[in-house]
């Protein structure tokens, strides 16, 4: 085993290291200087001698490599230069192992594409890193970007465009985090923390997304959604997502293996649904109409409700298209909120029969870890009554499905 060559005593410690902040060289022994440079960055620079001319090898950022290992590179560095060989060389082979911030991104993006839901997410995620991080650092190596790099990126856009320079910092983490654990960069993330640097960002105001009012939706779904000037798979798939209250996602990403018609049902997978677990859904009469008439659009395979191009499912622009038809400020997200207001003023099903009906996850943990039911047939009754009320022409009451509820409860 090699002996660690002996340093002088007024050597340096990895506390003075860290301390120190006065600019200047600062030696170590054996040729190993710590660099502290005016803007405050602290770097490993190796004094060595090559083939009989003096060489100063920058070895990397104090951030990265801690004064044990830069003793240990200087080591091995003057050892080769012992021998006769070109520790340039060597440590130009080792950069060639450390990809680019670029190609760390495309990395990260290639394993987690399939753990995404739909590629509109994944095309979002590479798009903010292709428009901000890239230009500013993408050609460098991981190990080579600083915080303040990625402050430079950050803070432009940090109050001007908030949300979207959030998920820029959880991205750009994302891909250090990758780095550290392939052991292409050392120490701390260089994302941590970095909220320090930057002003504080306005609260953020929870989005809502225009709903129509519950009143307002029989006499659309009987009046107006009918001579709307749309195709049949759009007319028919409105109408399906506002009884079924789904997600937009959800209805036109649908396909015929997910109904059994004969059990009035709908099964959405897991992979398709925002909790990440299938969702049941009871289909009313008029749900199960509609999927019929559907059924004469297609073969009864692929999807449901088909768009233009063959074999893609109906755009949601579709959709949106028929709302400003309609000249409706609503969209079609928000029939899920109509059908919840609807069911906490107009119906007397329990809360949670609601919120299991919009596959809403349970924030309670304790509560989530007890629940063993879906109210599955509870909500066949909510949503049967709901499809009662939606469908009846100029929004006229209809009498509810009421459970019945012991004395005390």
């Amino acid at each position: 085993m090699a002996q660690r060559p002996k340093h002088p005593v007024n050597a340096l410690t990895a506390v003075g290291v860290r301390n120190t902040r006065k600019p200047g060289r600062y030696a170590d022994g054996n040729g190993l200087y710590l660099h502290v440079r005016d803007s405050g960055s602290k770097s490993w620079t190796l004094r060595i001698t090559i083939h009989g001319a003096r060489y100063d090898m920058g070895l990397g950022s104090v951030s990265i490599i801690p004064l044990a290992d830069a003793r240990e590179t200087a080591a091995r560095l003057r050892r080769i230069a012992r021998a006769g060989g070109d520790p340039r060389e060597d440590l130009k082979r080792e950069k060639v192992n450390i990809p680019t911030f670029r190609e760390a991104a495309l990395k990260v993006h290639a394993d987690r594409l399939p753990t995404w839901r739909n590629a509109k997410h994944g095309k979002q995620w590479m798009a903010t890193i292709e428009r901000y991080a890239l230009p500013a650092f993408g050609d460098r190596r991981v190990n080579e970007v600083r915080s303040g790099d990625v402050l430079k990126v950050l803070g432009p856009i940090w109050i001007e465009k908030a949300e979207t320079a959030r998920r820029l910092r959880q991205r750009i983490a994302a891909v250090f985090d990758w780095a550290r654990t392939a052991g292409h960069i050392e120490g701390e993330n260089p994302c941590a923390g970095i909220e320090r640097g930057l002003p504080k960002q306005p609260e953020r105001v929870g989005r809502h997304h225009p709903a129509m009012a519950y009143d307002d939706v029989p006499n659309f779904v009987q009046e107006t959604l009918p001579g709307l000037p749309i195709g049949p798979s759009p007319r028919l798939a409105l109408e399906f997502l506002i009884l079924t209250a789904g997600r937009t996602s959800e209805v036109l990403n649908a396909d015929w293996g997910e109904i059994e018609l004969s059990e009035r049902l709908w099964t959405v997978p897991a992979e398709r649904m925002k909790a990440g677990r299938p969702h049941r859904v009871p289909l009313s009469a008029r749900a199960c109409a509609i999927l019929r008439d559907a059924a004469t659009l297609s073969d009864r395979t692929g999807y449901i409700f088909p768009g233009s191009k063959p074999g893609c499912p109906l755009s949601n622009m579709a959709l949106l298209m028929a709302h400003r038809r309609a000249k409706l400020d609503a969209v079609p997200h928000g029939y899920r909120s109509s059908f919840r207001d609807w069911a906490a003023e107009r119906s007397s099903f329990p809360h949670e029969v609601a919120e299991a009906a919009l596959a809403h996850v349970v924030d309670d943990k304790v509560v989530a870890a007890y629940r063993r039911t879906d109210f599955f047939e509870k909500r066949r009754q909510l949503m049967a009554a709901w499809a009662d009320f939606a469908t009846c022409a100029r929004g006229s009451v209809v009498a509810l499905a009421i459970p019945s509820r012991s004395r005390g409860q």
